[in-house]
């Protein structure tokens, strides 16, 4: 017999411990705060931006969570497991990691060097990996096995954009990482879905790209430029219970631009 599902699930994630990498800012640091304001303690993981980090872990530990902050490169194995043991040893389990980490760097592609197509590669789809790998490992042999992994994916996987054909294909390649580890890590109880952001302000967006945002703010239906509490909230969303049957989902957060021709 079937069992109904439960009623009143609410996006809480009280006494779950999560891990955010790349939360020294932006969309990283946006859904540290929000996972902990659901109740989640939060590992704030950085690769440069440790005052950036030690920031956040302050105005979460300030609202009554547990944090810490732990800095490395996520592009080796050995240093992915070392955050995943960072985090089980300071809260005893692992239930939510958020893969943001990545970098965005602008090159066209006759003048893109090997080095900084590998790199962004690396910083983009490697670490995801490296990242889900080793946390999965951690969610399945665990008491109670299980956990949800969110990785952040972006329009660009589907839509180009001027200068970044490392960038969109490393996010397009997340997208179908994350459809193939649901696939795989859905019988540990372990799901595993990706957002994709649209252009997320940030300070001194404006001014270092005016003409994308120029035109992002002219095509996209919702009027305004993403914030990270936008995909902050589609994160927690989809770690929290009440998306206990969504994996392998990509979820688009772009103020509707996808609709309209964006670049």
């Amino acid at each position: 017999m079937t069992r109904p599902a439960p009623s009143g699930v609410r996006l809480d994630l009280d006494g779950r411990a999560a891990i955010v990498t790349g939360a020294g800012a932006g969309i990283g640091a946006g859904t540290a705060l929000r996972l902990s304001d659901a109740g989640a303690d939060v590992v704030v993981a950085c690769h440069r931006n440790l005052d950036g980090a030690r920031a956040v872990a302050d105005r979460i530990t300030s609202n009554g969570r547990l944090a810490l902050v732990h800095q490395g490169d996520l592009t080796s194995l050995a240093a992915a497991e070392a955050l995943v043991a960072r985090c089980v040893d300071a809260f005893g389990r692992l239930d939510v990691l958020v893969n943001n980490a990545g970098a965005y760097p602008v090159h066209s592609l006759l003048e893109m060097g090997e080095a900084e197509w590998r790199s962004v590669l690396d910083a983009n789809l490697t670490s995801v990996h490296l990242m889900t790998q080793a946390a999965a490992r951690r969610m399945a042999a665990q008491e109670r096995p299980g956990g949800a992994i969110v990785n952040i994916a972006s329009i660009e996987a589907v839509n180009p954009a001027p200068g970044h054909a490392h960038y969109g294909a490393a996010k397009a390649a997340v997208v179908m990482h994350t459809r193939s580890a649901a696939a795989e890590l859905g019988r540990h109880g372990i799901r595993v879905n990706c957002v994709s952001p649209g252009l997320i302000d940030r300070e001194g967006l404006a001014e270092a790209w005016p003409d994308g945002v120029k035109r992002y703010l002219a095509a996209v239906p919702l009027g305004r430029l993403g914030q990270p509490a936008d995909v902050a909230d589609a994160v927690l969303f989809l770690a929290s219970p009440a998306a206990r049957w969504i994996t392998g989902a990509e979820l688009v957060v772009d103020g509707g631009i996808l609709t309209q021709q964006v670049y």
